[in-house]
């Protein structure tokens, strides 16, 4: 399907892959547009990243912009939360949402609730193991490596306007599962069972589970100078 690498720990290379991955899968800025070159430089060897960011030189900032939404905020399938794929919209989310705050506060760093995202965004567990605790990051994207899984098939399967298939953003995904260990055993069932019947639909708020104000206090996890995370609400 795609060349894998496993290693036992994440190494510089994985970091890299997760930090570039971490940019690229966010909301696209102009400031995202004049780091490419440097972004690229991360990862020389990848098979997958130089596409998208091709992709992204190539294409007005306006359509990525609205591509972007279309596909990450306007269909679930296509989430970027982690626990969505386990839990759907229900109160066991609330649980799970607290557990990765708690990981961040484990790894030396607070999640900032000022931002409105939710702390299991891809993007910030990418960020955390690219530049505060990689092991860190690596049992939260393994925890949730079904999630994962869904999310590179949606991708993969995306159907363009112009009858082709593959979202551009696939590639990224493509590069975070070739650093994370193959499916197998129970992962593979989970993926199965998500692919058949899709994540659980009790529908319940989440504003009192995801915002915990017993940690939300002390440094930010996500900078206003480093990687915004998510497109404007």
């Amino acid at each position: 399907m795609f060349r894998r690498r496993t290693p036992s720990r994440p190494d510089d290379d994985v970091r890299r892959v997760w930090a570039v991955c971490s940019a690229v899968l966010d909301y696209p800025t102009p400031e995202l547009v004049d780091t490419l070159d440097d972004l690229e430089a991360l990862v020389p060897h990848d098979d997958h990243l130089p596409a998208l960011l091709d992709h992204l030189r190539r294409t007005p900032l306006d359509e990525l912009q609205q591509d972007y939404v279309a596909t990450f905020d306007h269909t679930r399938k296509c989430a970027l939360y982690l626990t969505y794929f386990a839990y759907g919209d229900t109160r066991r989310r609330g649980a799970a949402l607290v557990r990765f705050k708690e990981a961040y506060r484990a790894a030396g760093a607070e999640w900032d609730e000022a931002h409105g995202e939710l702390p299991d965004h891809l993007c910030a567990v990418l960020q955390l193991g690219a530049v505060v605790d990689a092991d860190t990051a690596w049992q939260l994207l393994t925890e949730h490596r079904a999630g994962v899984e869904m999310l590179r098939l949606a991708l993969t399967g995306w159907r363009n306007d112009d009858g082709t298939t593959g979202s551009p953003w696939a590639a990224a995904l493509l590069a975070i599962c070739g650093t994370l260990p193959a499916l197998e055993g129970a992962e593979a069932d989970a993926v199965r069972r998500l692919v058949e019947q899709g994540p659980p639909a009790e529908e319940v708020g989440l504003s009192g589970y995801g915002a915990d104000p017993a940690l939300a206090t002390g440094p930010a996890l996500i900078a206003s100078a480093s990687i915004p995370v998510g497109a404007p609400r």
